[in-house]
């Protein structure tokens, strides 16, 4: 072998190592960065480091099992050390979906002072203060059940201390059973479903992952064919954005009627949608709401068919800070839900819950959410 072809050879195997050397260091300092903000890995992430050589730090506290943070929490932990705050207008806030919480142009004035009545320093009701739960079953029956015989009533409804406490109460009630959900879809949902032994979480995969939604037929054959007792979706999907209307949800619905399994809609963005009608010239036309979807316009029996609808003031009414949000249900779950809150999480906090009574008058719903879709269109039609 000639001088130069042995210098080529050493010149390209130096360069490899370089790479080879470069990519592990690079490994490694991911990894680092993760076990950083995670502190304690779990068991997954201790191989990860075994196969890196990397010894894991282990938790002072052995008696305490190991708990990760979401993504959503990992990317916002890093992001603040950056300096990034809320209100900060050079950041920009693309891994949490938390609305803007501010004036929007044409959305009505809110008011948030509040006089504190002795009474509300009380403990609130477990499944809510009276008054909120009756403005949310009118809610649901003006937009969703009108000419219907079956109307919610504020005994369908549990206020809850935000939107994963409610689905927390819901897991604590469920029987040994499976439970459906989604991939992808929110990423809490597989930590709460892994938090009662009592449940076994069932993961649905597309059979066409070039099909954005799950037709009622893929869902029915995936439902009844494993034994799912209750499933747990987004609708429109979080973080995805797609939606299940129309025919396809009457659909859904009917299927959990027809094999009693409990369908749990998590509709928190039900207000988020760019594809409806013009608004009327007729600013003042009650009668004139924007497209918004739910499974409550196909139940037939308010009290028999097994859907749980969860929502609340966080992303529709955009006040994440609020922490008040409602389980939509048959009257003896609110009952069950009611119970379970007694040892999970207390209640809501009375004050806010007054204070987002007049969040839920009608028209100040009806013209908010037209404010709401008109603003965030903007952003969705920048973004493409």
């Amino acid at each position: 072998m000639s001088t130069s072809r042995r210098s080529s050879t050493a010149s390209a195997s130096s360069a490899r190592s370089l790479a080879e050397e470069h990519h592990k260091e690079t490994v490694r300092s991911t990894y680092d960065m993760y076990i950083k903000y995670h502190r304690n890995p779990s068991k997954q992430t201790e191989a990860i480091g075994e196969k890196l050589h990397v010894r894991s730090r282990h938790s002072q506290f052995p008696m305490f099992r190991n708990v990760e943070k979401t993504g959503v929490i990992y990317a916002t932990t890093r992001a603040t050390e950056h300096g990034f705050t809320a209100t900060d207008p050079t950041w920009a806030n693309m891994g949490q979906g938390a609305p803007e919480t501010g004036a929007i142009d044409g959305a009505p004035p809110r008011s948030f002072e509040l006089s504190i009545d002795p009474d509300d320093v009380e403990y609130a009701p477990n499944t809510g203060i009276h008054e909120l739960r009756e403005k949310v079953a009118t809610y649901y029956n003006t937009l969703y059940r009108e000419g219907r015989e079956s109307q919610y009533t504020a005994d369908n409804v549990c206020i809850v201390p935000g939107g994963r406490a409610g689905l927390t109460r819901i897991m604590a009630i469920l029987a040994d059973t499976q439970v459906g959900f989604f991939s992808p879809d929110y990423t809490a949902y597989e930590q709460a479903l892994g938090l009662f032994q009592r449940i076994t979480p069932s993961v649905y995969l597309h059979r066409n992952p070039n099909e954005a939604t799950m037709s009622p037929e893929a869902f029915e054959f995936e439902t009844v064919g494993r034994g799912i007792g209750a499933v747990l979706l987004s609708n429109p999907a979080n973080p995805t954005g797609q939606s299940i209307e129309g025919e396809a949800l009457a659909e859904y619905v009917d299927i959990a009627r027809r094999h009693e399994v409990a369908v749990i809609m998590d509709e928190f963005y039900s207000h988020y949608y760019y594809d409806g009608p013009d608004r009327s010239d007729d600013l003042e036309d009650e009668t004139d709401w924007p497209k918004t979807v739910s499974s409550a316009r196909y139940i037939d029996d308010v009290n028999q068919d097994p859907i749980l609808i969860v929502n609340g003031l966080t992303k529709n009414w955009r006040t994440p800070g609020f922490r008040c949000c409602w389980v939509v249900a048959p009257a003896p779950i609110v009952e069950m839900l009611g119970s379970a809150g007694s040892f999970l999480d207390g209640g809501t906090n009375a004050p806010l819950q007054q204070l987002a009574l007049p969040l839920m008058n009608l028209d100040f719903t009806r013209r908010d959410a037209w404010a709401l879709q008109t603003h965030f269109k903007k952003k969705r039609d920048f973004l493409l």
